[in-house]
């Protein structure tokens, strides 16, 4: 019995041991770095504790005209991609009007290409379309709009996924009871399959929202470097400035974004908590 017991510690040690690695790399790759950026957020060129930086950053204008714009694209794009993904991710998770998975893959394709390269793929298609029809350099005359296009182009499969897999895990006998007890089927999506959907529709929005907040490649790429976001500025800190405190303003701005995600992440958790209880642990 004794040796028995002995084993069973040799091998839940063992197992636990396994998570070194992991924490290791965790306490490097991502403790270190945010312990870090929040020393330099919070002291001077001289490593003096500072609340300066967060006065320049807050104190100009045009940071507040960067952040403004940057939720706005967000904003408008995740919308966009949720009214995009919606019905497709419908259809796709539906066998009725889905026979196979061929749909499935054919829209998530465009993931396995590096971003970039859709980018300016996307950026000559879009200029040439444009100035066919209408005769306008989009890109160089509506930076905005481009964006928002690029944006939505690229972050569409990532809001049509995990609606996709929510959807298939929707309880097909709710709906049909709806109908069964007269439910019209503007009722039955309403009431019965937009709320089974929530927890997908809150991961689509967080996995569009976020990543918008900071991808300024495809804002350089697609307004013609002319429109800044969050983005650009942590990056113009971090890679191009050569003031001494640039690295400093920079951890500053980094923990602004910081404070959003996890903001937001809150927000997302307590949405689909309540969700879950409502509908009884579906998801």
């Amino acid at each position: 019995m004794a040796e028995a017991v002995l084993k069973q510690r040799k091998r839940f040690n063992f197992r636990g041991s396994l998570c070194m690695p992991y924490a290791v790399f965790m306490a490097l790759f991502v403790v270190f770095p945010l312990l870090l950026i929040v020393y330099y957020a919070f002291t001077d060129a001289k490593g003096v504790f500072s609340f300066q930086n967060w006065v320049t950053v807050f104190g100009s204008a045009e940071n507040w005209k960067v952040i403004g714009v940057t939720f706005m694209i967000a904003g408008i794009t995740t919308v966009i991609c949720i009214l995009i993904a919606y019905p497709i991710a419908y259809l796709l998770s539906n066998s009725k009007y889905n026979k196979n998975k061929v749909l499935v893959y054919i829209f998530l394709l465009p993931m396995w290409i590096n971003f970039v390269i859709r980018t300016i793929g996307l950026k000559a298609l879009v200029n040439w379309f444009f100035k066919l029809f209408i005769g306008v350099d989009l890109t160089a005359s509506y930076p905005y709009v481009a964006i928002i296009i690029g944006m939505v182009y690229d972050y569409l499969p990532f809001a049509i996924l995990p609606l996709y897999n929510q959807m298939l895990k929707m309880d097909k006998n709710q709906i049909e009871a709806a109908a069964d007890l007269g439910a019209n089927p503007f009722q039955v999506f309403v009431k019965t399959i937009i709320p089974m959907t929530i927890p997908g529709i809150v991961s689509a929005v967080m996995m569009t929202f976020m990543p918008t907040m900071s991808s300024y490649v495809i804002a350089n790429k697609m307004s013609e470097n002319s429109t800044q976001i969050i983005g650009n500025v942590i990056e113009f800190w971090f890679g191009q400035s050569t003031s001494a405190i640039s690295n400093h303003v920079g951890s500053a701005l980094s923990l602004v974004m910081l404070m959003i995600i996890g903001i937001s992440l809150l927000v997302e958790k307590a949405i689909t908590g309540k969700a879950d209880n409502k509908k009884g642990g579906i998801w």
